[in-house]
């Protein structure tokens, strides 16, 4: 038992009116945690309370019952005696006619309302004599807000737990909840007096039963919220928004049929409205009343609800998309919009609800026999006039709806629309036989308007019939009146489309003709089912027709591409019925036919054509995609054996290896599907590797290996481990069989200074098994590691790119030896480092680059000294450097503390000509002569750092399973700023300090911007002289571009406010001179534009500036590229606005 003086004053720190809020819930905390561990019993509670529970002082009265409820909230859970709760009851139902003290009362009476019978529950007496009280003592609207909501919240508990109980009540019940809710403002009370409504609804279904004498006075109080419109300045974490509302009252609407006499009138008013937000409701609310009401009670309304449809379908459609890029697989594309989506989801629940009645409407509606005379003289889209197209629009999509939504509905309109519609084209049913073997009379034209009802009536048929969740069987589709017409009509239909292809042009980018036509052929190829409605040989007919618009009409780039599209959406929908025989005939007739193009040339149609259309077979199902895959690897391999021989071979299989790494690759790994054909294809790559790397000069096949060494990276990175590592020990094997690579006597290979080149076939086997090494995972196990060390260090000393990557990437992917993984590989990354830069080399007499064991008579160096040019050889210094940045890149990324020594090594190459090995910086700084170095070295060494910083897309990039240390950017930003802008104070000598302005660049130009804006103020003065010192060279233009977004960025944001205002005349005049760098159009674009962001600055410190800024703006103004000139307008209006009145342009 709790020490009554502890309890004590716990309760009077929360009786107590003037001690804190924070005070107060700390005292009822304690209590609660007495009464939750059985330290306190809830009885003895009450008796402690005794006397603030009857006091005559309304303020500790009403804190002392809210203490009591307060407390039974936080122990819900916890079991109590009947006798208790019974006591409780009475306790708070009778305190609801306090009115001093009633939040507390609500509050309790709420919490043992809510409690589950496992711990006790109230009784269901109780529960009726704590309704009654509440009908009895409370008037909700006179109370305050939280008041009405713990009355609101009391009364829907009630309802949901006891309504048994409550019901006997009647109508003091029902009057009293129309009491309560009545002239309800806030919207969270609303909510739930919404909701409670709808409990009456669910709760007493029965027409005849409690609610019916109360329907009008309910519905009376509902229909002054309709529609939904609130300003309500709501807060909290999840304030109630006015969707939220106007669902709540939609399901209160719809919860009661009684409403419907009310309800419909009101929503067809309503719909009629001036206001959009009033019509959108009605729609929905419709929907929902109709799906709740049923048939019977809505079917009295359907005609006025049809002539609201139909009007608002007719205002709110917009023009079609006659475009295959956007078009929706099945019908025609239109253009989104609430309203008519709302309006066909409700036409669509009409038609399900009453399917004769509506479509009787729709059949026999004077506008839809109006517009069959209208578009009757019309043979081209373009001929009919504009707002009759408005009309046909309307007319088609309320037929689509209609066919879609039921057999019965499709049956009805297609018996007596459809037939229509083919006696308007010509085709009647006595004539069928007529026209089955030949095309439209030539003297009689095909009527547009009436072929684009037929699309919209053959989409609407096909989404019910061949797109269903659950089709029916062919043999009861053969009964149906729908297919039998659409059978009986399907030869002239084809005719029809295939004539609309004839006439039309390719003249511009959206055709309605070249849509109509393909379209058509395409609904019709797209039922799937065999021989019904659409038989064999007309689904062959088409095949056939799309083919020889490939393979004769390319030229005509709108219609080639339709026909292709089409073709896809036919692939796709038949590959999913792959054992059926329309399934075959695509097969055969498609997907075959376009791998046997690939190997002829007697036709006309480009190769790169061919490639497009054969990937975008292949990705109609994973079957044909095999078939695509199999036909593409026999041709590229046929190819790649006539390299030598044969320069369109060599062309040819760029373009084949382009196709599959850029298309088809990603699509098998989008789709989930099986691996197997990517490591076989890959490792039949290195089965012709050999053979066809053997070319004369640099530059024949340098597209092929880059496109070899591409589609090995995206294989190798796709596959899991186990297939990574079937792939490197195939090239492993190629690599070893090479006698001049013969890893285990790497001691032996000469190295002639200035001589650097190693035959062409032997470098391309290097590079191919660098991107196998570039792409692994780190899990895969890479043979002979310490052997491919050597080797790649010695071929990065010759200058071969891709060996430095993979040398990069391996550093990156190496598991530590403070790592408690398993190793994969045969040496850790600290042995590895280790043979990087602490093997010796040396040059011998006979010019031999050897690693030393112990004493040597050549003079030892390491990758190190190189790097800082101790050989005196430019060039294979920059070779050195350029393997190391790429080394530096994946220790940087993996966050190794390595990265510090590799740094240093090229500020040394920027700042100083000292040949000592990794000089400290400090040292460099202390002399105040720098030595000058040869350019292109500090070139190389200042774009290390862009190395360091960009995202590659070759290597050590996530797709390539590359170790990323989070925020590894940021972190090297922090620790070279003080090192840059202390070497770029110190530096005496104009290149040292060009290229370190050229690393500074680099560094800044990559690191997240807001990282940036922190040290603006630091950074500006810096950045400007770098913008104007990199000016001077051509190649620049897309670092003073880069540098400029920084800048940009800097502008733009409030903490660089401060920095820019300070040295707002450099910046400007920097600027000035950027707007007429005449390299980069970018840069000019990008230099107005920090202009326009200048002119935000305080007046005081840019107007002195305006003449030469207007000046120098009416010059950009006569620039040759449009976008400089837009901007330039722009800048000119935001720096004239604030200038003199007097000012003349």
């Amino acid at each position: 038992m709790a020490k009554p003086t502890e309890l004590t004053r716990h309760i009077e720190s929360h009786v107590n009116s003037s001690a804190t809020t924070a005070d107060q819930a700390a005292s009822l905390d304690a209590i609660g945690f007495l009464v939750k561990t059985d330290a306190l019993t809830i009885e003895s509670l009450v008796k402690e309370l005794e006397m603030y529970l009857t006091t005559t002082d309304d303020i500790v009265r009403a804190r002392g019952i809210l203490l009591l409820s307060e407390v039974l909230t936080r122990i819900e859970s916890k079991p109590l005696s009947s006798v208790t709760i019974h006591s409780l009851v009475e306790f708070f139902k009778d305190r609801l006619a306090d009115w001093k003290a009633l939040r507390g009362s609500l509050v309790g009476c709420l919490a043992l309302i809510r409690r589950k019978g496992v711990v006790g529950m109230v009784t269901g007496s109780d529960a009726k004599s704590i309704a009654q009280s509440f009908l009895e003592y409370l008037q909700v609207q006179s109370l305050g807000q939280y008041d009405r909501k713990l009355c609101f919240e009391l009364l829907d508990c009630l309802l949901q737990c006891y309504f048994d109980v409550v019901a006997p009540l009647g109508e003091h019940l029902i009057y009293g909840i129309c009491e309560a809710i009545d002239a309800e403002k806030d919207p969270d009370c609303l909510m739930l007096a919404f909701h409670i409504v709808e409990s009456l609804g669910q709760l007493n279904p029965d027409p005849s039963g409690l609610l019916a004498s109360f329907a009008k006075d309910l519905f009376d109080i509902l229909e002054a919220y309709f529609p939904i419109h609130f300003t309500h300045p709501t807060g909290g974490d999840t304030p109630v928004q006015i969707h939220d509302l106007s669902r709540a009252l939609m399901s209160a609407f719809s919860a009661i049929p009684l409403f419907e006499p009310f309800v419909i009138p009101l929503l067809l008013e309503k719909l009629s409205s001036s206001l959009p937000s009033a019509q959108i409701e009605s729609l929905r609310y419709l929907r929902s009343c109709s799906s709740k009401y049923g048939a019977e009670k809505i079917g009295k309304y359907a005609r006025t609800i049809w002539f609201s449809l139909k009007n608002i379908i007719s205002a709110y459609l917009g023009e079609p998309d006659f475009s295959f890029t956007s078009a929706p697989v099945y019908g025609i594309g239109f253009p989104e919009n609430e309203f008519v989506v709302e309006a066909l989801s409700l036409l669509q629940l009409l038609i399900e609800q009453n399917s004769s009645l509506l479509v009787s409407l729709i059949i026999d509606d004077e506008d839809f026999n109006i517009i069959f005379n209208i578009v009757a003289p019309y043979e081209k889209y373009d001929s009919i006039p504009v707002h009759e197209q408005k009309k046909l629009h309307a007319v088609g999509r309320i037929l689509y709806v209609t066919a879609k939504t039921s057999i019965s509905s499709c049956n009805a309109v297609f018996q007596s629309l459809f037939s229509r519609i083919m006696d308007n084209l010509g085709f009647s049913v006595s004539n069928i036989d007529c026209s089955a073997n030949g095309d439209i009379f030539p003297s009689q034209g095909v009527k547009f308007g009436f072929l684009y009802l037929c699309i919209e009536l053959l989409a609407g048929c096909m989404e019910l019939i061949a797109v269903s969740k659950k089709p029916a069987p062919q043999y009861v589709l053969e009964h149906e009146k729908c297919c039998t017409i659409l059978h009986n009509f399907s030869t002239p239909l084809f005719n029809a489309f295939v004539s609309v292809l004839a006439v039309s042009s390719d003249a511009r980018s959206h055709d309605p003709d070249i849509y109509i036509g393909v379209k058509g052929l395409q609904i019709l190829a797209m039922f799937c089912l065999d021989g019904f409605p659409i038989s064999i040989s007309m689904f062959t007919n088409i095949l056939k027709k799309f083919m020889s618009i490939i393979m004769e009409d390319f030229n005509k780039t709108m219609l080639w591409e339709a026909a292709l599209k089409a073709l896809f959406h036919i692939g796709s929908s038949v590959h999913k019925f792959h054992e059926s025989e329309k399934a075959m005939s695509y097969s055969s007739l498609v997907v075959e036919k376009f791998v046997e193009l690939l190997s002829l040339d007697d036709i006309n149609l480009p190769f790169t054509l061919k490639l497009e259309a054969l990937s975008v077979i292949g990705m109609t199902g994973t079957k044909n995609m095999l078939t695509v895959l199999q036909g593409l690897a026999g041709a590229l391999f046929g190819n790649l054996s006539e390299v030598h021989r044969n320069l369109k071979s060599l062309e040819t299989s760029v373009q084949l290896l382009q196709c599959y790494s850029c298309k088809l690759l990603p699509w098998i790994h989008e789709n989930g599907c099986s691996e197997d054909f990517v490591v076989q294809f890959a490792v039949d790559i290195w089965s012709q590797a050999e053979n066809c790397m053997d070319f004369s000069t640099p530059f024949e096949g340098k597209g092929l290996l880059d496109a070899m060494m591409k589609v090995m990276k995206l294989s190798v990175a796709s596959c899991s481990v186990e297939s990574q590592n079937t792939i490197m020990q195939k090239a492993n094997s190629v690599l070893s069989s090479n006698s001049n690579f013969q890893l285990n006597e790497l001691d032996r290979l000469s190295l002639t200074p200035g001589k650097y080149d190693i035959p062409l076939g032997d470098e391309w086997i290097l590079s191919l098994f660098a991107s196998v090494v570039i792409a692994v995972s780190p899990k895969t196990c890479i043979p002979n590691i310490r052997g491919l060390l050597h080797l790649f260090m010695k071929t990065l000393l010759k200058g071969v790119i891709p060996v430095a990557q993979a040398l990069g990437s391996m550093i990156n992917k190496l598991l530590s030896k403070s790592n408690d993984a398993e190793i994969s590989s045969d040496l850790t990354l600290e042995e590895a480092l280790d043979v990087i830069f602490n093997t010796k080399i040396w040059f011998s007499s006979t010019d031999l680059l050897q690693r030393c064991n112990g004493t040597s008579n050549g003079r030892e160096i390491v990758l190190t000294d190189l790097c800082l040019g101790i050989s005196n050889d430019r060039s294979l210094q920059i070779n050195a450097l350029c393997g190391l940045s790429w080394i530096g890149k994946g220790l940087l990324q993996r966050g190794h503390e390595k990265i510090k020594d590799v740094t240093m090594i090229f500020l040394q190459c920027l700042i100083s000509g000292s040949k000592s090995v990794l000089p400290l910086v400090q040292d460099s700084l202390e002399s105040t002569e720098e030595q000058d170095l040869d350019p292109s070295v500090m070139k190389c060494a200042a774009d290390a750092f862009r190395i360091f910083m960009s995202d590659s897309e070759v290597c050590l990039n996530k797709k390539f399973h590359a170790i990323v240390r989070p925020l590894y950017k940021q972190r090297f930003f922090s620790s070279m700023m003080p090192i840059f802008l202390q070497l770029i104070t110190k530096s005496l000598s104009s290149s040292s300090r060009s290229s370190l302005y050229r690393a500074f660049a680099h560094v800044v130009s990559d690191t997240p911007l807001i990282v940036i804006r922190s040290e603006a103020k630091k950074l500006i003065p810096v950045l400007l002289d770098c913008l104007s010192m990199l000016t001077e060279d051509i190649q620049d233009g897309d670092i003073l571009y880069g540098l400029l977004l920084v800048l940009s960025g800097i502008l733009t944001d409030k903490n660089g406010r401060e920095a820019v205002t300070e040295n707002a005349h450099i910046i400007i005049n920097c600027l000035i001179k950027l707007m007429d760098y005449p390299h980069k159009m970018l840069v000019r674009e990008t230099a107005i534009q920090c202009l326009v962001a200048m002119s935000e600055l305080p007046h005081v410190r840019i107007y002195p500036l305006r003449t030469q800024v207007l000046g120098a703006i009416s010059m950009a103004l006569d620039d040759k590229k449009r976008a400089v000139r837009h901007e330039a307008v722009k800048c000119r209006q935001a720096w004239a606005s604030f200038a003199s009145r007097s000012l003349r342009f």
